[in-house]
């Protein structure tokens, strides 16, 4: 199966500049994630490797997967700089390379899995969610941000495909209560930009669930 955004469009973009987002960790993931004990991380779409970085520099173990060897190779680079400069990271990094619509984690192996902002069609998208959560372990955590399509009536830079978009309680919906517990389902405000550069209110839609022992 391909996808408009796969990886021939991922190393595409990623080629096209030194860094194409901030380096900075993604804020829900430090807003949902800075209390959890570390443990075993997947970070599902990893790009330049702000939040495999962050993950590890607060000791997790952290298995880094992406569609693009470009952002691979990238994060990897950024992750070598880091530790050139700064003291060596209490968690460790495996950069991994996956064609995502087929890739399947091993089940029940993970204390977190994180994926931000993984815009799919609904058709590809669901089933890698599913896929996902059968990678977290019992007593895990499943943290899934996307934009709201909202944003687009808000003027921000986002492609105009419906079928892209989720919301958080859609995700909540796909899990079974005898086997999650939904901690987090909201679409949460932030400060953002529009094309201009104009400030805005952008909302993501986070869910965050624990797996049930």
């Amino acid at each position: 199966m391909t996808t408009l955004f796969g990886e021939n469009f991922w190393d595409e973009r990623y080629s096209r500049s030194n860094a194409v987002w901030s380096g900075n960790p993604n804020p829900q993931l430090v807003a949902e994630v800075a209390g959890l004990a570390p443990g075993r991380a997947l970070d599902v779409g990893c790009g330049e490797g702000a939040d495999s970085l962050w993950l590890a520099e607060r000791g997790w173990q952290v298995t880094a997967v992406d569609f693009s060897q470009v952002a691979l190779r990238k994060a990897s680079d950024h992750a070598s700089h880091r530790a050139e400069a700064g003291p060596v990271l209490s968690g460790t990094i495996n950069w991994e390379h996956h064609d995502l619509l087929s890739w399947t984690p091993p089940a029940s192996s993970c204390d977190l899995v994180s994926a931000q902002y993984m815009h799919l069609p609904t058709v590809e998208r669901e089933p890698l969610f599913s896929r996902l959560a059968a990678a977290v372990a019992p007593g895990g955590t499943l943290l899934i941000v996307g934009h709201s399509a909202t944003d687009i009536q808000a003027g921000a830079r986002r492609p105009v495909v419906p079928d892209l978009f989720f919301t958080a309680a859609e995700v909540a919906n796909s899990l079974a209560p005898q086997q999650w517990q939904v901690q987090v389902s909201a679409s949460r405000p932030r400060a953002g930009k529009n094309a201009e550069g104009e400030p805005i209110t952008i909302h993501d839609e986070v869910l965050r669930a624990v797996r049930r022992p």
